[in-house]
């Protein structure tokens, strides 16, 4: 389904996520309308290995890589330059987005099966992230195409953080990592 435009909510390393691929607009531009996402707020993309960054033009210095290779794959997404117009509808102007590389083996397998994928808390704007397929579906009900039921996940949001070319390193949101 994801690979067909859909949306669906699946469990995450952290917490369930409002997910479709992050390669077709539509379906981003769909998961952002389910949220209620603010236009100019960038979704995390969930990505499958540092690899992955090739597909939005993303280029990493030696500090950078260096990072990365000692959190990921982890609970900390990581903002990072991407200038390119082709991504322009996933940046929303801001040429920054946050990607992250799950510490969950089967959303790994999945994304090696999709591609990368944009990823949100199972919420509507404004409220808790759902803990369970049967919160997420009393916020969305039908308007999701499909939900992957793990069991409760009580967990903590990724950790966001931005990482400059020079290695500079700015705490965007506290969660399940703490760094420093």
């Amino acid at each position: 389904m994801l690979k067909n435009g859909g949306v669906g909510v699946v469990p995450t390393d952290t917490i369930y996520g409002i997910s479709a691929s992050a390669l077709d607009k539509a379906a981003a531009e769909r998961a952002y309308s389910l949220k209620g996402k603010a236009e100019q707020k960038p979704m995390i993309v969930l990505i499958s290995s540092l690899k992955d960054l090739d597909i939005f033009n993303v280029r990493l210095s030696v500090i950078a890589k260096k990072f990365l290779k000692t959190y990921w794959p982890g609970r900390i997404s990581v903002i990072l330059d991407c200038p390119g117009k082709k991504h322009e509808y996933l940046h929303r102007g801001t040429k920054t987005l946050a990607f992250r590389v799950p510490a969950y083996p089967d959303l790994i397998s999945l994304l090696k099966k999709t591609g990368p994928l944009v990823s949100t808390s199972a919420n509507p704007s404004g409220k808790n992230p759902a803990e369970s397929i049967a919160q997420a579906k009393k916020y969305f009900g039908e308007e999701i195409d499909f939900y992957v039921d793990t069991g409760d996940l009580g967990s903590t949001p990724s950790t966001v953080v931005r990482l400059y070319e020079d290695g500079k390193l700015e705490i965007i949101r506290k969660g399940s990592v703490r760094i420093g």
